[in-house]
């Protein structure tokens, strides 16, 4: 059976990443992670892959080993429905520290309250109140 995972690539910072996203939502946890050892491609101690969880829905993470020219861009963003006012107010303060906010939290035609933020690992987010 063919599943569709969100797949997130860091330059070094994956595991502070995870943690912190698990620590922001519900049912939320670090399920595997596999580490470069010594003489490996990655530098030592990096998540070579990793899976989490957010609210029930799997991720996975890795620290890439490679240098490149791209990184995230918010034409691709993870969209969260949020239930209350204090919900949407903790995720947008800690999810757009350090980071960027590209709506600012505020009522729009489309939502009471929503926002459109990159993280300071350049993941970006949609909080939407529902």
């Amino acid at each position: 059976m063919q599943k569709i995972t969100t797949f997130l690539m860091f330059d070094g910072q994956a595991e502070e990443a995870m943690d912190l996203y698990v620590s922001l939502f519900d049912d939320a946890e670090i399920l595997s992670i596999t580490r470069y050892g010594p003489d490996e491609a990655g530098e030592e101690g990096t998540v070579q892959h990793a899976t989490f969880s957010l609210n029930g829905q799997t991720f996975m993470g890795i620290d890439s080993n490679v240098e490149h020219a791209f990184s995230f861009t918010p034409a691709v963003s993870l969209y969260v429905r949020c239930d209350t006012e204090e919900e949407i107010d903790r995720l947008f303060e800690e999810l757009s520290r350090d980071g960027e906010v590209h709506m600012p939290l505020d009522a729009y035609p489309f939502s009471k309250k929503y926002a459109w933020i990159s993280d300071r690992y350049g993941v970006s987010w949609q909080l939407s109140l529902e």
